[in-house]
C-alpha cells in the first residue's frame, strides 16, 4: 500500500497517531522505524529492506550490540550529570527524561535487558553511587573529571591550613589510639589462651567445714540405769519424766506418804502411771473418781508396809 502524500487527510491523521512516545517493543532500532502496533511491527519484520539490513547486522552482530549499549550509557550518564550533577536521584527519574526524545537509543537493542542490570552495571563500573530501597533504584553521579579532583585536593588544602594546633593534635591522638587498638587486638588474637576472670578462689590447705543435721543423743548417768525389781522383772528408770503444768489437777492433794512410796520400786508403779495419763482425756467427774480410788489404794499399801 502506497503511503500518503505530504498535505493528504491521510498523511496528517498518521502524523497525529504518530505524535508522543510509542511502545518501545514497536520499534525497529536497525531501520530507526517507530510501529504503532503488533500487527505494524510484524508486517515491518517481513519487509524486504528490513531483511537486507538485518544482514548486514547479522555479519557483526556483536560489534552492533556494543556500539548501540555505549550510546544509551552516554547518553544517560550525560544526563544525568548535567541534569542532576552528584545529587542523589531515582534511577528511572533520568530514564523517563531519557526517553522523551524519540530519536534516542532504545534499550532493547543494548545488551541490558531491564534498568536494574544497567543500574547495577553503572555501579560496578565507579560512574554512580547505586543504592537500593523500597522504592525502588537510586543513583549518583561521580565526578572524576580532573579538574573536580584538582578542586578537591585545593580544598582539602585550605581546610590543613586553617586547621588550629589544637586539632591537628586531636586528630593525631586519635590516630594513635586507633593504632593502639589495633596492635592490642592483634596480639590478643595470638595469645594462647583467654585471661583468667577474677573471681572467689579457695585456699586448698584451708579446713573442710561439715554441717550436720543429726540430733546429738541423751547421755544418762550410769546411776539412772535401770534395775530389776524382785518380783516381777520390770526395768524403772531412775530420770523422772517431765510433768506438764498444764495437766497438774489443783484439786489434787499432797500425799505426805509419797517419799516413802517413791523410795522403792513398786511392781505396779507403770500401771498406775499408765492410768494417769488415760486419765487426761477423761471428764473431769471420771478424773476425781479415779483420782480417789487411786488415793485410798496407795493408804492401803502404806500401811500394809
Amino acid at each position: 500500500m502506497p503511503r500518503a502524500e505530504v498535505g493528504t487527510p491521510k498523511y496528517l491523521a498518521n502524523k497525529m497517531k504518530a505524535k508522543g512516545l510509542q511502545r518501545l517493543r514497536w520499534y525497529c532500532q536497525v531501520c530507526q522505524k517507530q510501529c504503532r502496533d503488533e500487527n505494524g511491527f510484524k508486517c515491518h519484520a517481513q519487509s524486504e529492506a528490513h531483511l537486507r539490513q538485518m544482514l548486514v547486522v547479522g555479519e557483526h552482530a556483536g560489534r552492533h550490540i556494543a556500539d548501540f549499549s555505549s550510546q544509551f550509557q552516554h547518553d544517560y550518564v550525560q544526563l544525568l550529570s548535567r541534569r542532576f550533577g552528584t545529587k542523589r536521584v531515582f534511577a528511572n527519574r533520568v530514564y523517563q527524561e531519557l526517553i522523551q526524545n524519540k530519536e534516542h537509543v532504545h534499550m532493547n537493542a543494548t545488551r541490558w535487558v531491564t534498568l536494574t542490570e544497567f543500574v547495577k552495571h553503572l555501579g560496578r563500573a565507579g560512574i554512580a553511587h547505586v543504592d537500593e530501597t523500597d522504592e525502588g533504584w537510586w543513583v549518583a553521579w561521580i565526578d572524576n573529571s580532573p579538574k573536580a579532583l584538582a578542586k578537591q585536593a585545593a580544598t582539602l588544602q585550605k581546610e590543613r591550613a586553617t586547621m588550629s594546633d589544637e586539632q591537628r593534635e586531636r586528630i593525631l591522638i586519635a590516630e594513635q589510639i586507633e593504632r593502639a587498638r589495633e596492635q592490642e587486638g592483634a596480639q590478643g588474637s595470638t595469645s594462647e589462651g583467654p585471661p583468667e576472670e577474677p573471681g572467689l578462689k579457695r585456699d586448698e590447705g584451708a579446713d573442710k567445714v561439715v554441717l550436720s543435721l543429726t540430733p546429738k543423743s541423751l547421755k544418762l548417768d550410769p546411776s539412772s540405769k535401770s534395775r530389776p525389781t524382785g518380783g516381777g522383772g520390770l526395768k524403772l528408770s531412775g530420770v523422772k519424766p517431765d510433768i506438764s503444768p498444764l495437766k497438774a489437777n489443783p484439786l489434787k492433794r499432797p500425799n505426805p506418804l509419797k517419799s516413802v512410796a517413791t523410795s522403792r520400786p513398786v511392781e505396779g508403779a507403770t500401771q498406775s502411771e499408765e492410768k494417769k495419763q488415760s486419765a487426761s482425756t477423761l471428764s473431769a467427774a471420771e478424773r476425781i473418781i479415779l483420782e480417789e480410788q487411786e488415793r485410798k489404794r496407795r493408804c492401803r499399801e502404806s500401811i500394809t508396809a
